[in-house]
C-alpha cells in the first residue's frame, strides 16, 4: 500500500494533528497545515460567537442578499485607494457619494457631473466622524484668519450631547478640541435649543446634532437647533455656528419614513453629514461616508494628492488602503432596492419594532422610551420597584441566543438602566415573536426567584 502524505486529501477530518496536539494560538506553528484542516479549526472554533442575526445590540448589517455577497467576495482584492488601476470601483464610489448626497438634498448636484458631490466613502461613520470633525476645526482656524484673529493658543470646542456614540469623545481627544457635552434628563435623552445656545461661544467649532441616538433612537430636533442659532446668529457680535449631522442610524431610514423632516441640507445651517452605510444602508461593515453641502465647507488643506500609484489622484481620508468591496455591495443596494426598495425595508422594519414595543407595553412590567416609530430601535425599561435588574433580565436571554444589551443612560440621567432591542433587515416578524416569547419566559423566572436582581451593572461588564 503507498505511503499518504501527512497533506494528502485523503487524510482523517478530526483525528492527527487538531485532535492530538494543541495549535499555537500566541506565535506562528512552526509546520504548515492543510488548507481544509486549517479551515476547519477556525470555522470550529467560530461556532462559540453567539449568532449575528439574533444580536440585537448592533445597528450592524447582519444579512445581505447572496447576489451581493457575492459580488463582495469577487472584489475583496480591489485596493479602493488605487483610482487608477481600479477606475470602475473608483467611479462606483463616486456614484455612491452623489446618491448619498442627493438624499440629504447636498447643494449644486448636477445629473452630468459626478464632481459636484462633495463626499467621500470611509471605514463606517467613525472615520466620516473624524474627517467631518477636522473639516469643522479648519473652517473654525480660517474664520479667525479672515477677522484679523491669531487662532493659535486658542481652544476650539465642540458642542454636543453627553448622548453622542464614543467616537466623537476620540475625536476631541486626538485633536485637541474641548467636548461640551450638554446633559440629559429623566425623561429627556436628547439635546434642546436651549441648552445649544447657552453653550456656544466665539470658539465653538460646530454643534453636532444626531439623527437617531444609539441609546434610544430618538431624532433630535436638528431643525430648532439651526433655527436657534440663526436667531444667535443675528444678534451683533454672537458667533454663527456650524451644524453636523450625525446620521449613522438615521441617515438611511429618516428620507424614507419620514421624508417631510427637515433636517439635512435643506437646512443652510447643516455644512456636513455622516452616515453609516453598514447600518440602516443594509451592507455589510464596515463602510460610511462623508457629506458636504458644497466644496467651500471641505478646506483645501485636508485634501492630499499622491501620484505614486499612477495618475494624480486626490485623498481626503484618514484612511489609505483597503478593499473596494464595501462600496461595491452598497452601491449594489442603490441600484437593486432603489427608493421604493428602501422605503418598503425600512417600513416592514418599523412596523415590526412598534409591534414589538406594544407587546412590550403590554406586560405590566416595562415602560417604552421609544417605540422604533423613528428608527426601528426600541428602548425600554421596568417600571418603579420592579426587584429584579435589566442587567438580569439581558443576562437570561443570553441563555435563549439572545444578545439584548442593557446600560444606564449618560450624563444626566444616569439612574436610568434600560434595554435596547435594534430591528434590522433579517430580524422578522416571527423572530419578534419569539423574542417576545422568550421575554415572557425570562420575566416568569426572575418572577419566581422573588429576590433582588443576581446581576448589576459592574457584573454585567465583566
Amino acid at each position: 500500500m503507498p505511503n499518504v502524505s501527512r497533506h494528502s486529501s485523503l487524510a482523517p477530518a478530526y483525528t492527527g494533528r487538531l485532535s492530538t496536539s494543541p495549535i499555537p494560538a500566541l506565535r506562528l506553528p512552526d509546520e504548515s497545515m492543510d488548507p481544509q484542516a486549517a479551515y476547519r479549526f477556525i470555522h470550529d472554533e467560530l461556532m462559540l460567537d453567539g449568532s449575528s442575526r439574533l444580536n440585537l445590540a448592533t445597528f450592524v448589517t447582519t444579512w445581505m442578499d447572496p447576489e451581493a455577497a457575492e459580488l463582495m467576495s469577487e472584489t475583496f482584492d480591489k485596493n479602493m485607494i488605487d483610482k487608477d488601476e481600479y477606475p470602475v470601483t473608483a467611479a462606483i464610489e463616486q456614484r455612491c457619494v452623489c446618491m448619498v448626497a442627493d438624499l440629504f438634498h447636498a447643494e449644486n448636484l448636477r445629473d452630468d457631473d459626478p464632481s459636484t458631490a462633495i463626499g467621500v466613502s470611509t471605514v463606517g461613520s467613525s472615520e466620516a466622524v473624524m474627517l467631518a470633525g477636522l473639516a469643522l476645526k479648519w473652517k473654525w482656524r480660517q474664520r479667525l484668519e479672515q477677522r484679523g484673529e491669531e487662532w493659535k493658543g486658542r481652544t476650539p470646542n465642540l458642542v454636543m450631547g453627553a448622548n453622542v456614540q464614543v467616537v466623537w469623545e476620540k475625536f476631541c481627544r486626538y485633536f485637541d478640541v474641548e467636548p461640551r457635552y450638554l446633559p440629559m434628563a429623566q425623561g429627556r435623552y436628547v439635546i434642546t435649543p436651549e441648552q445649544v445656545v447657552d453653550a456656544v461661544d466665539d470658539d465653538t467649532i460646530g454643534v453636532v446634532a444626531i439623527l437617531g441616538t444609539t441609546f434610544t433612537g430618538e431624532l433630535e430636533p436638528v431643525a430648532e437647533i439651526c433655527e436657534a442659532l440663526d436667531t444667535l446668529a443675528a444678534i451683533e457680535g454672537k458667533p454663527d455656528v456650524p451644524v453636523h449631522v450625525d446620521a449613522a442610524s438615521g441617515g438611511f431610514v429618516v428620507p424614507f419614513l419620514h421624508p417631510d423632516l427637515v433636517w439635512d441640507f435643506r437646512l443652510p445651517r447643516v455644512v456636513s453629514i455622516n452616515v453609516s452605510g453598514h447600518k440602516y444602508g443594509l451592507t455589510y461593515p464596515g463602510l460610511g461616508f462623508a457629506v458636504w453641502r458644497s466644496a467651500e465647507h471641505l478646506p483645501e488643506e485636508l485634501v492630499f494628492r499622491v501620484n505614486y500609484l499612477g495618475g494624480d489622484m486626490p485623498t481626503f481620508t484618514l484612511n489609505f488602503s483597503r478593499p473596494g468591496n464595501q462600496v461595491v455591495g452598497q452601491y449594489y443596494n442603490f441600484l437593486r432596492l432603489g427608493r421604493d426598495g428602501y422605503l418598503q425595508v425600512m417600513r416592514c422594519l418599523s412596523e415590526n419594532a412598534q409591534w414589538l414595543a406594544h407587546e412590550l407595553a403590554d406586560m405590566d412590567h416595562f415602560e417604552v422610551i421609544s417605540d422604533g416609530s423613528d428608527i426601528p430601535v426600541v428602548a425600554f425599561k421596568l417600571v418603579e420597584g420592579t426587584k429584579f435588574t435589566v442587567f438580569d433580565i439581558s443576562s437570561l436571554l443570553r441563555g435563549y441566543g439572545w444578545q439584548v444589551p442593557a446600560y444606564t443612560m449618560p450624563e444626566g440621567a444616569e439612574d436610568v438602566a434600560v434595554l435596547r432591542v435594534v430591528v434590522r433587515e433579517g430580524f422578522s416578524a416571527n423572530l419578534a415573536r419569539a423574542l417576545r416569547d422568550d421575554l415572557v419566559e425570562v420575566l416568569a423566572k426572575l418572577k419566581k426567584v422573588g429576590v433582588g436582581g443576581f446581576a448589576d451593572e459592574e457584573h454585567f461588564a465583566h
